[in-house]
């Protein structure tokens, strides 16, 4: 991949505060360790949280996994990260229909739900335990990511 750009990988949720941040936070991570220079962000269809840091339960659980979440901030997708991202990993339908609805048809990004065939359900409601569970999720989904877009 050296004469070309690395692959741009977004992850998306609702709101920019749980999900799509610890998977940014997993994902940038897993490249660190796997010295892979790829571009990895995160944002939210929604607007509500655009500039606030991840939620804090997020943010401890996660520091207790060893994945820092302390330097990301929200922000909602824009249209022209269609074109600036090569996978745009949805956490739900609900988000993956907004993408759609908001993706430009020339757009060649590669646009899906983050877990096959389930959803990674909003934690934002509940207590700890469901921030873990996404983790896990994000956890265990990751190196199947990595390894499907080495070989893409």
């Amino acid at each position: 991949m050296s004469d070309q750009r690395p692959p741009h990988l977004l992850f998306v949720c609702l709101g920019n505060i749980c999900r799509s941040p610890a998977a940014e936070g997993v994902a940038r991570a897993m490249a660190v360790f796997q010295r892979l220079d790829w571009v990895i962000d995160s944002a939210g269809t929604g607007p509500w949280h655009v500039g606030s840091p991840p939620d804090q339960r997020m943010t401890t659980v996660a520091a207790k996994r060893g994945v820092e979440l302390y330097d990301l901030t929200a922000r909602q997708v824009q249209v022209d990260d269609f074109s600036r991202f090569d996978y745009v990993f949805a956490m739900d339908r609900n988000n993956l229909a907004r993408l759609e609805e908001m993706r430009p048809p020339e757009s060649r990004a590669t646009l899906q739900l983050f877990l096959e065939n389930a959803e990674v359900p909003d934690p934002y409601h509940g207590g700890p335990e469901g921030f873990d569970h996404v983790l896990d999720l994000i956890e265990n989904r990751m190196q199947f990511l990595f390894e499907t877009v080495r070989q893409a």
